[in-house]
């Protein structure tokens, strides 16, 4: 029996991840800050036989992410995909203290203390998943704190995926470009929607890379779209 934690499951990348893994024998450990918005995935995940856990944190505190790797127990975790994040649009000039550390409470310590507390649950075989984006490699005009978020992400993986290697665990990293969902209604601008991937295509990415024979690791998969890249 496969078990998954997936991060970010409420919706968008992380409803799609959680829904192409779904199946029977997998149990899925499902994170996120909607409990309604929780409940529709995991009502999805169970309705391709799979079995959904409901795991209700705020990730920007450290201390209910203690609580949540407490909840997740000892059991053995073939994979944590570190999905969740927050964006945040915004010149320099205008970004407050306050801003920036949440960016990175939740872009990089939640994914560093996943990480360090349930490696210790995880033998060869198991994967890291972290869905970066294409701002962990280019900086954008606004992004700045968004950008700082995926590239500190960017180094930490490749750091980490080179101590866990002899372990037989993976560590795989998704770049996807702009993807389509909720996160742009809060995002100020025109953005052309219809350029943009659709979370299901990140979904397959991971499902992808999970699947491939426990010897053979798919480290970075970049994703965009033909009509253009944002």
């Amino acid at each position: 029996m496969k078990r998954y934690l997936i991060t970010g499951a409420s919706r968008g990348i992380g409803r799609a991840i959680a829904e192409k893994l779904a199946g029977a024998g997998h149990t899925l450990l499902l994170h996120g800050r909607d409990r309604d918005a929780l409940a529709k995935t995991c009502r999805a995940v169970e309705a391709k036989t799979g079995l959904a856990i409901s795991l209700c944190y705020d990730l920007r505190d450290a201390g209910a992410v203690e609580k949540m790797i407490d909840e997740i127990g000892p059991k053995p975790l073939d994979a944590l995909i570190n999905n969740a994040g927050v964006a945040l649009v915004k010149p320099l000039d205008q970004i407050t203290l306050q801003e920036w550390q949440t960016i990175f409470a939740v872009n990089v310590t939640a994914p560093f203390l996943l990480t360090q507390r349930l490696l210790p649950m995880m033998t060869s075989g198991a994967s890291i998943v972290n869905i970066l984006s294409v701002a962990a490699k280019t900086g954008f005009p606004s992004w700045s704190a968004y950008c700082m978020s995926k590239f500190a992400l960017e180094g930490f993986s490749q750091s980490v995926r080179e101590e866990v290697r002899s372990r037989g665990i993976r560590v795989l990293n998704i770049y996807p470009a702009a993807t389509n969902t909720e996160i742009w209604n809060a995002v100020e601008g025109e953005w052309p929607r219809e350029q943009m991937m659709l979370p299901e295509e990140i979904g397959d990415a991971v499902a992808y890379a999970l699947s491939r024979p426990a010897e053979v690791a798919v480290e970075n998969i970049d994703l965009t779209n033909l009509t253009g890249r944002l």
